[in-house]
């Protein structure tokens, strides 16, 4: 029997196709092939170029990559080169700067509220150019040296901001640029510590922490690129302080020479019941228009804190004298220049006070208090005659004179007992004709109750409370 041959498939191969003949792909993994392909062509090594070329030029020839052994795996294109960080480029502003020690800066001076008309007429007496109010503070232009006199000198702001830049902003990228561009290494580095505060009004942003936070990195950042390292942060008792304001199109930013706020004396350790910061009771001297050569008193002294600022401005004792300053800590600080400095403002204090200033409270734990301050002042015991004693039975020591005063308010006195009131006024007609009668208290109807009619009144904050100070002027023979 014959056997059939087994029939056998053979395939032909097909001519190849030329480049113009074969099929174009599309899509995303076209795509991906397309950029593998590049990939090879790049990893390719290249002819070198022609020695007299400045620049080395990828050759227009490229060899081809070896074909890799039958029955093995086709070799992985090597992954490429990674490729040095282009550094991202921040956002243009239009900043002003003035953060080169040796010129002249633009100043802004906080003070209580209702005190920037005061305020300013203190900053001209001490000779400072520009001077304008603001909200809250004035405005000024000073040099360093000024800036020192500024805060030795000044008895009612609160704190001496210098400016080192400001720019129209709009969002959080842009703060941070115009914090890196700032030269904050013409006065601390990474050796001091950092505190950063913001404040704002009618800001767009949405959060003033993470504003904070932006200023603060971006014043590490530059610091850490100009000179290796970040500063710390320390935010009890930091060597340089910056303060950060914001508006609705623009940011300021500014370093606080004074340090803790200039109304810390440094004197004053007991502070009664009711206290008055010391910038606000000598701007309660400066509204009520007391004559330094005066007599002065006050019936509801408390811990002494008026009378203490009154001594003081009639001995010519400058508020800033006997405390540190945030100033000293900053590089190049001219130790030699500060000592001069207060060692001429030391000289021209008055050696005693010849004027009577009288203080009396009702607890004598307030006089004890009043006391240890004036100890603490630097003044002599007899620079003020402190007692226990009632404010309906206090006596003028002289003809005419001012009565300055804090009275107790709201917790301290029941507001609806207005007996004490009208004996108070009653004693004051009888005793204290011709004298100016001048208090702050938050009860606006203080005028109503002692039955008197004001020359003037102010609106004051003493602290978070909304408060007048009226003043009467008493006449002869007169219920006004």
């Amino acid at each position: 029997m014959t056997s059939t041959p087994k029939k056998t498939l053979t395939l032909k191969k097909k001519p190849q196709s030329s480049n113009e003949d074969r099929r174009v792909r599309s899509g995303a993994r076209a795509r991906q092939a397309q950029q593998m392909q590049r990939l090879r062509q790049e990893d390719t090594p290249t002819t070198p170029a022609a020695p007299a070329a400045q620049t080395p030029q990828r050759s227009a020839r490229i060899t081809k990559r070896a074909k890799p052994p039958t029955g093995y795996a086709p070799t992985r294109p090597a992954p490429p080169a990674p490729r040095k960080p282009v550094p991202v480029q921040g956002p243009e502003i239009q900043a002003r700067f003035s953060a080169e020690r040796h010129g002249r800066f633009p100043v802004f001076a906080p003070c209580p509220q209702g005190l920037e008309e005061a305020l300013a007429v203190e900053l001209q007496a001490l000779g400072f150019d520009q001077v304008s109010q603001g909200r809250a503070g004035c405005h000024f232009v000073a040099d360093w040296q000024d800036v020192l006199r500024a805060n030795l000198y000044s008895r009612l702001a609160t704190r001496i901001l210098v400016q080192m830049s400001y720019a129209k902003i709009q969002n959080e990228d842009e703060l941070y640029e115009l914090a890196y561009q700032t030269p904050w290494e013409n006065w601390f580095g990474p050796q001091h510590t950092l505190r950063v505060d913001t404040s704002a009004i009618r800001s767009p942003f949405q959060s003033l922490q993470f504003a904070n936070l932006r200023v603060k990195d971006a014043i590490c950042d530059r610091l850490r690129d100009r000179e290796g390292a970040r500063p710390d942060i320390d935010t009890v008792r930091p060597d340089a302080k910056v303060h950060a304001f914001l508006n609705e199109d623009s940011a300021t930013l500014y370093i606080d020479s004074s340090g803790e706020s200039l109304f810390k004396r440094g004197w004053r350790h007991h502070k009664g019941d009711a206290p008055l910061r010391e910038n606000l009771a000598a701007g309660l001297l400066a509204l009520s228009d007391w004559d330094p050569n005066a007599p002065l008193i006050d019936p509801f002294c408390g811990s002494g804190t008026i009378l203490i600022e009154a001594a003081w401005i009639a001995l010519g004792a400058p508020p800033g004298i006997w405390r540190p300053f945030h100033f000293e800590r900053l590089r190049d600080h001219d130790a030699k220049a500060w000592q001069d400095l207060k060692a001429e403002a030391r000289a021209n204090i008055a050696a005693e006070i010849e004027i009577p200033l009288v203080g009396c409270d009702i607890n004598p734990a307030a006089i004890e208090a009043a006391q240890a301050n004036l100890a603490r002042a630097h003044l002599h015991p007899n620079t003020i005659r402190f007692e226990t004693g009632n404010a309906l039975a206090i006596q003028p020591v002289a003809a005419q004179g001012w009565i300055v005063t804090n009275p107790p308010y709201g917790e301290r006195l029941d507001e609806t007992d207005t007996e004490f009131w009208e004996q108070w006024a009653t004693h004051l007609k009888r005793n204290f004709a011709g004298w100016s009668v001048n208090l702050i208290t938050s009860d606006l109807d203080i005028p109503s109750k002692l039955r008197l009619k004001p020359n003037r009144r102010y609106p004051l904050y003493n602290g978070p409370l909304d408060c007048r100070l009226f003043t009467f002027q008493m006449v002869p023979a007169s219920n006004r």
